[in-house]
């Protein structure tokens, strides 16, 4: 493949990233939110993220849009099947990356931070590797 189109299709795929991350994190946190205090509102995800309610508003409402959440004005927040299904898959790329991170000597806070990030741009044949990895450094 030509440098140019690689270089396109990296690019491309990074935009993909981004714009699921943010989808991600919410759905991530709302059921974190949901499993500490059976609840999860507005105010809770403008305290967890240090934004606005306005700004959490504006994110549940495209989170509504596209079936991750249902939510009624001043009811709580819960996910869909859809929604529950992207926290669960997200949080269990999170994992794997923290625990390939920590197998690699990585501190367990610099490592849970680093996961956060690197979690949503990792791709499906790493995150295998990564697993695969971690797999069998636990087994040893």
């Amino acid at each position: 493949m030509p440098a140019a189109k690689r270089k396109k299709n990296e690019h491309v795929r990074t935009r993909k990233d981004h714009a699921t991350e943010l989808a991600e994190d919410y759905v991530e946190a709302i059921d974190d939110i949901i499993g500490e205090h059976g609840t999860c509102r507005v105010v809770d995800l403008a305290k967890r993220f240090g934004v606005t309610h306005v700004t959490v508003n504006r994110t549940i409402g495209r989170l509504h849009r596209d079936d991750y959440v249902q939510t009624e004005p001043y009811a709580p927040i819960t996910l869909t099947a859809k929604g529950k299904k992207l926290a669960d898959a997200s949080r269990r790329r999170h994992e794997i990356v923290e625990r390939f991170l920590i197998a690699h000597g990585i501190s367990p806070e610099t490592a849970r931070v680093d996961a956060e990030g690197i979690e949503h741009h990792v791709s499906d044949e790493t995150l295998k590797v990564m697993q695969r990895f971690v797999e069998q450094s636990s087994a040893k």
